[in-house]
């Protein structure tokens, strides 16, 4: 169910600037256009819309055409939503706040941009600006008054995970569709699955090892999916492994390295891939979590994880091949894991470009792009997997 549109419409009146321009007092436009002077000032005062017959006069006496004294347009477009993270505490009336509006199935979500991250917060437009709030956390209502037509908003397709490839398909998608675009909201793969089960996402991504069965993400997704309403679609296999400085200074080489006492470790949030790798690689070593230092230190993405190792703030983490790339560290591979985006089946029916999402993640183009990120292998990218939960 789309979201109804609620507008306010603007009366422009630009009556006083025209007069004054022609050093007409209201007493002497009145006379000359067949007016009372009081209907002149009402007119001005926006207490009185005119006629088609006095507007037309009023034109005539001022030389202009009665668009430029009088128009009618859509001065805000209003969407109320539920909110998503938090709202800085500022007067929204002095500085605006950036939103983006998702329409996922009959919920309207609103995040600010900010939660994209420091740097996508500066490159991705915003969809809109809260007007009004009636809370400053996750839950609360908030009205937005949009700055992107609605359309185009109603097309976006929103995800959650931790590819930071997922914005590359959007791209890829945009040359075909103008106004698609797609917007990834960093998070680990079990808080992915939370977020697309509340109905705040179209698609989650993920990449969660089982070593029991071998398999990547179904085994979970049949523990926590109800029904059989979902696709599983695979986005990429990725290389997953120990990103350390360039030249491996601490002489890294497994899992088991990381207890040693002067290798400081840089970790992800509970609930990602990367963690649930971790810690399944401490077990098997028979290392408590208590040995490994920096173990409590948490950072929320891939990325994260590179940019501190490169900075010096850890010797050591979990992440993606591409990423130790991006920022020229070395890369010690441990696991390919598969990473695979779930969406329901009725967003694939009701909303308007997310099929073509998936159609365009089996394009050559867009395949040729992401391998040369470095660490993904698409030679399954698109495959469907049965899910058969019960």
């Amino acid at each position: 169910m789309k979201q109804p549109t609620k507008t306010i419409a603007k009366f422009s009146n630009h009556l006083k600037s025209l007069r004054t321009q022609k050093c007409f007092s209201q007493g002497e436009l009145a006379a000359r256009a067949g007016i009372t002077r009081q209907a002149v000032s009402s007119i001005e005062s926006n207490l009185y819309l005119p006629t088609t017959a006095v507007a037309l006069h009023l034109a005539s006496v001022l030389a202009c055409r009665v668009e430029d004294l009088f128009s009618i347009g859509i001065a805000e477009d209003i969407v109320e939503g539920e909110l998503i993270g938090h709202l800085p505490q500022r007067d929204m009336k002095a500085s605006s706040i950036r939103v983006k509006v998702s329409m996922v199935g009959s919920k309207t979500v609103v995040r600010p941009v900010s939660g994209l991250g420091e740097a996508l917060s500066f490159t991705v437009p915003a969809d809109g600006y809260v007007v009004e709030a009636q809370g400053q956390t996750s839950g609360a209502m908030v009205r937005v008054k949009l700055s992107r037509d609605r359309q185009a908003i109603e097309q976006e397709i929103s995800v959650a995970g931790c590819d930071p490839a997922i914005f590359l398909v959007g791209a890829h998608m945009r040359r075909h569709k103008d106004q698609t675009s797609v917007v990834g909201w960093t998070m680990g793969s079990m808080a992915a699955l939370q977020a697309l089960q509340r109905g705040e996402v179209h698609v989650a991504g993920l990449h969660l090892f089982d070593p029991a069965t071998g398999e990547s993400n179904l085994p979970f997704l049949r523990r926590l999916l109800k029904g059989s309403n979902y696709e599983v679609i695979t986005f990429a296999t990725w290389e997953e492994g120990l990103l350390v400085r360039t030249g491996n200074p601490r002489s890294i080489r497994a899992v088991s390295d990381v207890a040693d006492p002067n290798v400081t470790l840089v970790n992800r949030e509970e609930g990602s891939g990367a963690r649930l790798l971790l810690d399944q690689r401490l077990r098997a070593a028979g290392i408590n979590q208590d040995q490994v230092k920096g173990y409590g230190t948490i950072v929320a993405s891939h990325f994260e994880v590179a940019r501190a190792i490169a900075s010096r703030q850890a010797d050591v983490g979990v992440g993606i091949r591409s990423a130790a790339q991006l920022y020229e560290l070395d890369f010690v591979p441990l696991q390919a894991a598969r990473y695979d985006l779930v969406v329901p089946k009725a967003y694939l029916k009701s909303h308007p470009t997310l099929a073509h999402l998936f159609e365009t993640l089996v394009s050559r183009p867009f395949r040729n792009e992401i391998e040369a990120l470095g660490g993904y292998d698409t030679s399954e990218t698109g495959k469907l997997h049965p899910l058969r939960v019960g």
